[in-house]
């Protein structure tokens, strides 16, 4: 690891719903199962909800791609939280390759629609996220751990693959992750913002369309308006 946690899970405000892209290790930490336990509402890719009812966790979601779930809060405060397509594997120990789904995850609002993508290689399946949910509103993208290419583009994609996503959803707004935390490649740990700089100019992106945070900014996002002002302008443009 590059670089100490942030914060400690104490310190977050208390989730209502956690998504769980794959069962990577990096993605499921078995510790933070077992804490949060039933208090959260846990959506998962098929094949996992064995694994949280061995760590005791029942308040579990299995989803298929392209299976819906209806979650609310309140009677204002309803989503719809979509499993869709990602091109990517699982396994935690050598002997369950491939026995669970993996997945990315879309959640809708009323107005507004996030995006979180977890681990993928790029594919066909965002072009079609994108005709049945798009545009987007905010959405969160890998953009590290992806040289070298023969072997990981299959499995993760680079900043250029990144900003096709972007563009596949329509997105409005998107942040790089998956980057400059973990050595799990042979780029360099800071290539990945650089990249991400390059390939916007090069698709023709503003330069807060998509960006790589920078470490200990905290960054706030109004998606509601953003998804009015993009409903706007392909309004306008039609």
């Amino acid at each position: 690891r590059l670089r100490p946690v942030p914060c400690q899970l104490e310190d977050l405000p208390m989730p209502d719903i956690v998504l769980v892209s794959h069962n990577h290790f990096d993605h499921l930490d078995i510790d933070v199962v077992r804490t949060l336990g039933d208090s959260v509402a846990w959506f998962v890719p098929l094949g996992l909800s064995s694994w949280f009812a061995r760590q005791g966790v029942h308040n579990v979601r299995e989803m298929d791609w392209w299976q819906e779930a209806e979650f609310a809060l309140d009677e204002q405060r309803r989503f719809t939280i979509v499993s869709t397509p990602t091109q990517h594997w699982s396994g935690r120990n050598g002997f369950d390759s491939n026995c669970s789904l993996w997945s990315s995850f879309l959640v809708r609002g009323a107005r507004s629609s996030v995006f979180h993508c977890g681990d993928t290689g790029y594919c066909p399946a965002f072009k079609e996220v994108g005709k049945r949910y798009g545009p987007v509103s905010l959405a969160i993208l890998p953009i590290g751990s992806y040289e070298p290419r023969w072997y990981m583009c299959h499995q993760h994609t680079n900043p250029e693959d990144a900003v096709l996503i972007h563009k596949d959803l329509a997105a409005t707004r998107s942040i790089g992750v998956h980057w400059g935390t973990f050595m799990m490649s042979d780029e360099h740990y800071m290539a990945p913002p650089r990249d991400l700089a390059k390939a916007s100019v090069k698709h023709g992106l503003a330069a807060d369309d998509f960006i790589a945070p920078q470490f200990g900014r905290t960054y706030l996002y109004d998606i509601q308006q953003q998804q009015d002002e993009s409903v706007q302008k392909a309004d306008i443009q039609s």
